[in-house]
This record gives structure tokens, sequence and C-alpha cells, in this order.
């Protein structure tokens, strides 16, 4: 029985082990093709119809998502931890009209900063072809990390503060 027990185990560890090797893979090839061009935008237009002027002295995230997205919304709750540390804009892609998402966001409890995207621009714009897409900017609005699916809240924190060690 203990045999049995560890042999499942031993599966189990090498099944997950594979499943991140394989979704880091597919993440890096659908990552070629992104916009990687210095961030041109100096503001956004939120959902709440303020505007959102990016900061020229700190990094920048903005992630684009749907809330039609399965990985999106399992994603989500890393974006809005991350947001009340950072500075974070979210990218809301043709998920509807602004109170269509509004109503998403309180349903899950998400107070994250969202801009909507509901024509497909931006997420053209950044030559998005998979949701979740994750961008991170450094405070000179060069890219610096660019992710495609879903990325842990420890691994967010991680490139942040990679990124604040290593300011150029």
């Amino acid at each position: 029985m203990k045999n049995r027990i560890k042999k499942y185990l031993k599966e189990i560890i090498v099944f997950i082990l594979i499943l991140l090797v394989a979704t880091n893979v597919m993440s890096y090839f659908n990552s070629q093709n992104l916009n990687k061009e210095k961030l041109s935008i100096n503001n956004f237009t939120l959902l709440n119809d303020k505007e959102y002027l990016v900061l020229q002295d700190k990094p920048l995230i903005i992630h684009f998502w749907a809330t039609w997205c399965p990985t999106c919304k399992f994603e989500a709750p890393n974006i809005e931890k991350l947001s009340k540390d950072y500075e974070v804009i979210t990218i809301a892609v043709q998920s509807g009209t602004k109170e269509e998402i509004e109503k998403y966001l309180e349903e899950h409890n998400l107070t994250f900063n969202v801009v909507n995207d509901e024509d497909g621009t931006y997420s053209q714009n950044f030559n998005i072809k998979a949701f979740p897409t994750t961008f991170i900017y450094d405070e000179n609005k060069n890219l610096r990390f660019s992710e495609v699916g879903y990325t842990s809240t420890f691994g967010l924190y991680f490139r942040m503060k990679f990124i604040e060690y290593f300011k150029k």
C-alpha cells in the first residue's frame, strides 16, 4: 500500500513538472510576436471615465484579459493583489459594454484599473493573440517582461522586484 502511494505521488509530481514545462514553452512561443517596442502610450481612459497618466518614474504592468476567458478569471486575484502595490492597467478586450464589465468586476470583487477595449484596438496594437497576456514595463517605458497565459502572484512580484533591483 505504501509503495502504491509513493508511485502515485511520483506520477503526480512528474505530471505537474511536465505541465509546467509545457505551459512555459507555449507561453514563450506565444509571446514571440507581441509588440516589443517601447511603450508610446502616455494615458488611458479608464472604465470610470477618468484619465490614467502613465508615470515616468515607476514600472507599469499592462494586463490584457477578457470576461469570457476562464484563465483570466483564475488569474484575476493575482492581478488584484499586485495592483495594491504597483501601477497596473488592465485592458478588458471585447468583453462587452462598460456596464457589463462593471458588473463582472463587482461580482468578482475586483477593483483594479480597467480600460474597455470594446473594439479590440489596444489588443491589435499590442498584437495580442491569446488571453491573458501581461506586459511589464520599466520606469523608462521599456518592455522588460511579457507573459502569455497564467502568471502566479509570486511570478509577478518576482518580476517587479527584479525590475526594481536592476534599475538602469
